[in-house]
């Protein structure tokens, strides 16, 4: 089977026992070539974390009730191919970077998809995943921030859907001075 035919991969939500391959595919993620535009961590800050790390982070991104889904495509044998995470954000509340929440949203974080999967469509059948949780667990939009020179994730997320809001998010000690804000609307 070709890596680019789609049902080549089961998209699901993870479960909390799977934080070894939580920990793999998030270093993996950590060592892609634009990694320093992508996350706010380090390979080298996140590799030598303990195992209690990797069991907490699964934990709140697993299946159940909470403030985050970490969904996975799951390929042949078993293999993690690409993952994102949906943090709830609730309406009257401020988000990380001291914006208001207007409304209830999803949050998209951690988005990964392995090289040799990019173009598959994969990405795209991600999203739809994460809007379909947040959708059934009353979000009203979804968002993510993405730098402004990441134009491979801007691709991927203008394929998604989303579509650039106009607002910036200003970054203290990330890779850059400021991120740009996509949204998904219901």
């Amino acid at each position: 089977m070709s890596a680019s035919v789609p049902g080549d991969y089961v998209i699901r939500s993870i479960r909390a026992d799977e934080w070894p391959a939580v920990k793999e595919l998030r270093l993996r993620a950590l060592r892609d070539p634009v990694a320093d535009l992508a996350y706010l961590e380090t390979y080298e800050d996140a590799a030598p974390r303990p195992d209690s790390y990797w069991r907490e982070r699964a934990a709140r991104g697993a299946e159940g009730p909470g403030g985050a889904r970490q969904i996975v495509a799951e390929g042949p044998g078993g293999l993690w191919l690409g993952t994102l995470t949906v943090v709830v954000e609730e309406a009257g509340t401020t988000d990380w970077a001291g914006f208001p929440v207007e409304r209830r949203q999803g949050h998209v974080v951690g988005v990964f998809v392995r090289a040799e999967w990019r173009g598959s469509g994969l990405t795209k059948a991600l999203f739809d995943a994460g809007r379909e949780w947040a959708q059934a667990n009353g979000m009203e939009r979804m968002r993510l921030i993405v730098h402004p020179d990441n134009e491979r994730a801007q691709g991927a997320y203008r394929k998604a859907g989303f579509v650039p809001s106009g607002r910036t998010v200003p970054l203290v000690g990330g890779p850059g001075d400021y991120e740009l804000e996509y949204v998904l609307e219901r």
